[in-house]
């Protein structure tokens, strides 16, 4: 008899949930929409959570601390955040794991190339550090951030950031520019 307790009680806790209809709590975000793996749709409100920086401007190979903060104490438990090209939709450069409640994911075959939440727990703030790869344009921090199941904000944009070599220099460091005299 107490096989079969032990057998139910685990029955419920593992299957009920789900024939039930409750949300499972474990929820995953595509690193290409940046959607959640559920059927709630985005809010189309001002999102209170930013996402900081700590430089304008970097080279290939730069660390940049990139924090994810709630506004007023909203709080969030999940997030996806990666850097991405202006007009681009595949992460750039990888992010050194810095923060308990990060980890990083692989997308598109790169290790680290997104960070994510390692902990349903609720955070008010994430720290990262991000690596800049070479040959990447000005570029963009962008983050799905989850409330809970049923509010969760896609696409908020961090500042731009600039690369600091110019388009306008060849490989010797000399600019492309001509320069006319009269």
């Amino acid at each position: 008899m107490q096989r079969h307790s032990c057998f139910v009680f685990l029955f419920c806790g593992i299957f009920l949930p789900g024939i039930l209809g409750f949300p499972q709590t474990n929820t995953s975000i595509d690193c290409d929409s940046l959607l959640p793996n559920y059927e709630a749709e985005p809010q189309t409100s001002a999102p209170p959570y930013i996402i900081a920086v700590s430089f304008d401007n970097f080279e290939p190979g730069n660390e940049v601390q990139v924090t994810l903060e709630a506004l007023g104490g909203a709080g969030f438990k999940g997030f996806n955040l990666q850097a991405r090209e202006i007009d681009g939709d595949v992460p750039v450069g990888t992010f050194k794991i810095t923060d308990p409640n990060t980890k990083g994911l692989e997308c598109h075959n790169t290790t680290n190339s997104a960070v994510s939440n390692a902990n349903s727990d609720v955070k008010q703030k994430v720290t990262t550090t991000w690596i800049a790869p070479p040959d990447v344009r000005e570029l963009q921090f962008i983050a799905t951030v989850v409330q809970n199941l049923e509010n969760f904000w896609v696409g908020i944009q961090s500042k731009t950031l600039t690369p600091t070599h110019s388009e306008s220099v060849n490989g010797t460091g000399k600019s492309k520019r001509k320069v006319c005299f009269e």
